[in-house]
């Protein structure tokens, strides 16, 4: 199968413009954003990684996006695509891997699901955007896959690592050692991250590590922390087509939204003044 090469297409408006608050005053949430962002990094701390190790990453996140838009075809929305990698974009500058280049595509699906492949590639359905009523939710789910991405789940999970790594799986060995036998390894592994994400879904503590984080990285820049909760609840009652695989590749809507309470209570979120970005986020939304 031929692959698909994952394009993002460039503003010419600069991050810090387009995330002007135009409806509040920035300086009413200057405290409580500045606070968030510095309880996320006390949180996040940078976890460093060697050349090989980020090199090796990146080229199999490549491949395992290429299986996902094999999966699902990209919609094509230049405006939308370009609007969700702009906020990706500035939550990265708070993540812990500011090596990485985070990349967002939507996929044309009208089910409701969300995935974060190595190296940063971030993929969202158009369903999932469709079902969310502001950028706080957006932006909190974008989040969740950056934290997924940062903090290494797959990565980890599979022992990816580069040519200095001590592990025989190491992806060094995988794509540099030649030969049919390694080629078949590669592909193994780019089978098993693939199982991960459409079949087996991450380990519960993965899941709520990244529900925890990314609504920390979320409120760094301002953003309400109970959006996700808010995206939760709605889901719990949405049409059981449409979320199907969501329900069936996460833990509980009730659980994920006992970890987003209990960490605005943890954390101090609750009394600061957030942003929600409604009407922007719809007039991205209709196009």
């Amino acid at each position: 199968m031929k692959k698909k090469n994952l394009i993002i297409g460039t503003s010419t408006l600069t991050v810090s413009l387009i995330f002007m608050a135009v409806s509040i005053s920035y300086s009413a949430i200057a405290d409580a954003q500045n606070s968030a962002r510095a309880r996320a990094r006390a949180h996040n701390q940078i976890d460093w990684t060697n050349e090989d190790d980020i090199k090796a990453e990146i080229v199999f996140g490549r491949e395992v996006a290429a299986r996902i838009i094999g999966r699902y075809s990209l919609y094509k929305n230049d405006n939308l695509t370009r609007y969700c990698n702009l906020i990706a974009r500035s939550l990265a500058e708070n993540s812990n891997r500011p090596e990485l280049q985070f990349k967002v595509g939507i996929l044309d699906t009208p089910t409701v699901n969300a995935f974060a492949a190595p190296g940063g590639y971030i993929f969202i359905t158009k369903g999932a955007i469709e079902a969310m009523e502001n950028e706080a939710e957006l932006a909190a789910t974008i989040a969740h896959e950056i934290t997924h991405i940062s903090q290494k789940h797959i990565v980890k999970e599979l022992n990816i690592r580069g040519k200095s790594g001590s592990s025989e799986a190491s992806l060094g060995k995988l794509i540099g050692g030649g030969g049919e036998t390694m080629t078949v390894a590669f592909t193994q592994a780019v089978d098993n991250a693939m199982n991960v994400l459409f079949q087996n879904g991450y380990a519960q503590k993965d899941e709520q590590e990244a529900d925890t984080l990314g609504i920390m990285l979320a409120a760094s820049l301002g953003y309400n922390p109970e959006a996700l909760a808010n995206l939760f609840r709605r889901m719990e009652k949405a049409e059981s087509n449409k979320v199907s695989s969501l329900i069936k590749l996460h833990p509980a809507f009730s659980n994920r939204i006992k970890w987003v309470e209990e960490t605005i209570q943890n954390e101090g979120l609750s009394g600061g003044e957030f942003r929600t970005e409604s009407a922007r986020f719809n007039r991205f939304k209709k196009g």
